[in-house]
């Protein structure tokens, strides 16, 4: 009996995870009067807690992406990106888990989470509903989604190139699979 009381309140301790850079993606896709274009972030960080990992019960779940990891292969583009990001004042991009709404059992170890959180952009924070899948494998989580939303509602005007005969879409998709280890 003694021995059952010491074990049940490691059941209970908060698990944390943080995010494994190399493992994860997030990618920004948008368009162009030329073309479709992505970015890739290639600097991102983030730790994600579990009140009850069997249950899927979110505790805590942060990421941010440095600003001038943002790369697509192209300097012009890459310049571009940081001038209509402002990255001489703002060095990063965060999310910041506010609320768990639902979440949806998928089978042993997945979980449908629907939520919110604060994302902040350049100076503009704002509170936006996003879903997202998890899997834990082997000690592993995995968080897959997507989430389209509108540069003009962080303040930030669509990049142009070539004398404005170039014009970026209002609307981008990120698209994130993240990976988080113990």
């Amino acid at each position: 009996m003694i021995a059952l009381l010491l074990i049940m309140p490691n059941l209970f301790q908060a698990q944390e995870f943080n995010l494994n850079n190399t493992e994860s993606s997030l990618k920004v896709f948008g368009t162009s009067s030329l073309h479709d274009w992505h970015i890739d972030a290639e600097n991102k960080n983030g730790k994600i807690v579990f009140k009850n990992i069997e249950t899927g019960e979110l505790d805590k779940c942060d990421f941010t992406v440095v600003v001038e990891s943002l790369k697509s292969g192209k300097k012009s583009m890459d310049k571009n990106t940081y001038k209509a990001l402002n990255t001489d004042d703002y060095k990063t991009i965060t999310f910041k888990l506010q609320e768990v709404k639902e979440i949806v059992k998928k089978g042993t170890g997945k979980f449908l989470i629907k939520s919110a959180g604060y994302l902040t952009i350049t100076s503009v924070k704002k509170l936006i509903p996003i879903e997202f899948n998890i899997e834990i494998i082997e000690g592993k989580i995995i968080l897959l989604g997507e989430k389209t939303i509108k540069m003009t509602d962080f303040n930030v005007e669509p990049p142009k190139a070539l004398l404005g005969t170039i014009t970026t879409g209002d609307e981008v998709t990120i698209k994130f699979k993240t990976i988080f280890n113990k």
